[in-house]
């Protein structure tokens, strides 16, 4: 499952200037955006129809009057079914509803299928390890995004649907990526405060992302006769690292994404790790707790602890300490004990919401949001935590730029044997 891929490495430094220029361009660009010519309707495929899927798509026909759902994918028909029943049972939307049997497509290359079907936007919601490739051929056919995070599960994969991103400007495509936060108007408020210094010099940032088990892997027992592997796996995603990347780069990166919205998405330089499994988890390979060490050049640290677990205390909170105060999100309610006290007292809004609303608005302005560069640096940071914590090595940035662990099976085809790869090991599992 392991690959080599023959591309040349980018150094912090190129990395966070393209990825600047990149960003700058995508905000000056204007003129005629990918959408039917001479109409305002805009159409919305889906790919991957679980809850989280169905969610966007609800958030997406909700955010624009002349947004029609017209097409869907997933592996399962099941999902298919399911999420148009729960669609078409939203009365406010579902007028706009209007996937036709033939517009339904089923099988690993149902991406595919989707992006030639007609739609000017995609909705990517597949398990991780699929978002990539998903990325890639949409940016390839020309379409506006929204992707789910993270971006993928290994450095090599992810790295490729950046470079595929560098052409999101010229294209004059709008990316919206789904960590969410960002467009939560508390946490924007919160964040702006940090980054025109109200605590002082950031010196450390701790997050805890402490949660229970998000679908536990069912005994081997369960697996139906003459289910393949790559069934078995992908109905079971999250507990396999090609599918999901572990919870710290599936769950936890959103704590990662405010680690570097802090940072002003500058990737720390190193990290250190530990990890492990304590609860049995059948066939998967997957740690249930992973805690990263990350250090900047100029000293700052952050801390990650990570944890899916059934027990007696959970916790996701933020805590950023400054040279001049601290600055606190705990329960998503961000305050600042320094000088000048602060709470936030502006209105509230629905953050999955906030992305579509603002996705559709910036292709209809020709404004087109880019969110890819710093989606990548996030989902970057979050495996390097997870490499870290998996072979117990320090990990570099320029080590994450470099790596060749390709997780993602290529080909890939329903019916193919697919060995689960053994759980890592730290002193043993190598970096690659």
């Amino acid at each position: 499952m392991q690959q080599q891929e023959n591309e040349t490495s980018l150094s912090r430094r190129d990395f966070l200037h393209g990825s600047a220029a990149s960003a700058a361009t995508a905000l000056l660009a204007t003129g005629n955006y990918a959408f039917a010519q001479g109409s305002s309707r805009l159409k919305v495929g889906l790919i991957g129809c679980g809850g989280r899927g169905t969610g966007a798509a609800l958030q997406a026909l909700s955010a624009d009057p002349e947004v029609v759902l017209h097409a869907m994918g997933d592996v399962f028909q099941s999902q298919i079914d399911g999420s148009l029943a729960a669609l078409k049972g939203e009365s406010a939307v579902a007028s706009r509803v209007q996937v036709k049997p033939e517009r339904c497509y089923v099988g690993l290359d149902c991406y595919l299928k989707v992006l030639d079907s007609g739609v000017d936007v995609v909705l990517l919601a597949s398990p991780p390890g699929f978002r990539p490739r998903e990325i890639r051929a949409a940016i390839a056919a020309g379409k506006h995004i929204f992707a789910e995070k993270p971006m993928g599960t290994d450095a090599v994969n992810v790295r490729a649907a950046l470079e595929a991103a560098r052409e999101i400007p010229k294209k004059k495509l709008a990316f919206v990526a789904g960590f969410c936060w960002r467009y939560e108007p508390a946490n924007r408020a919160f964040f702006r405060q940090i980054h025109e210094g109200a605590i002082g010099r950031i010196r450390h940032y701790h997050a805890t992302y402490l949660a229970g088990p998000v679908k536990p892997m069912p005994p081997a027992s369960t697996r139906p006769a003459g289910m393949s592997d790559v069934e078995w796996q992908v109905r079971n995603w999250y507990n396999f690292v090609w599918l999901s990347g572990d919870g710290l780069v599936e769950q936890a990166c959103h704590s990662v994404d405010k680690i570097l919205w802090a940072m002003k998405d500058t990737p720390p330089a190193k990290c250190v790790a530990t990890g492990g499994r304590m609860v049995p988890n059948n066939e998967g390979n997957i740690y249930d707790h992973i805690s990263v060490f990350y250090e900047w050049p100029d000293g700052t640290r952050a801390t990650m602890a990570q944890r899916q677990i059934t027990c007696g205390y959970y916790d996701n909170s933020d805590y950023i300490y400054g040279t001049r105060g601290e600055g606190i999100i705990r329960s998503g309610r961000p305050t600042i004990t320094a000088e000048k006290q602060w709470r936030y007292t502006g209105e509230s809004k629905n953050m999955y919401q906030v992305e579509h609303d603002e996705l559709f608005a910036s292709i209809r302005s020709g404004k087109p949001i880019n969110d890819a560069p710093r989606m990548a640096i996030s989902t970057l940071v979050a495996i390097m935590g997870r490499m870290a914590a998996y072979t117990g090595e320090e990990v570099t940035w320029e080590h994450v730029m470099q790596s060749r662990e390709n997780l993602f099976p290529d080909p890939l085809n329903w019916d193919m044997k697919l060995p689960i790869a053994p759980m890592a090991v730290p002193g043993q599992t190598r970096l690659i």
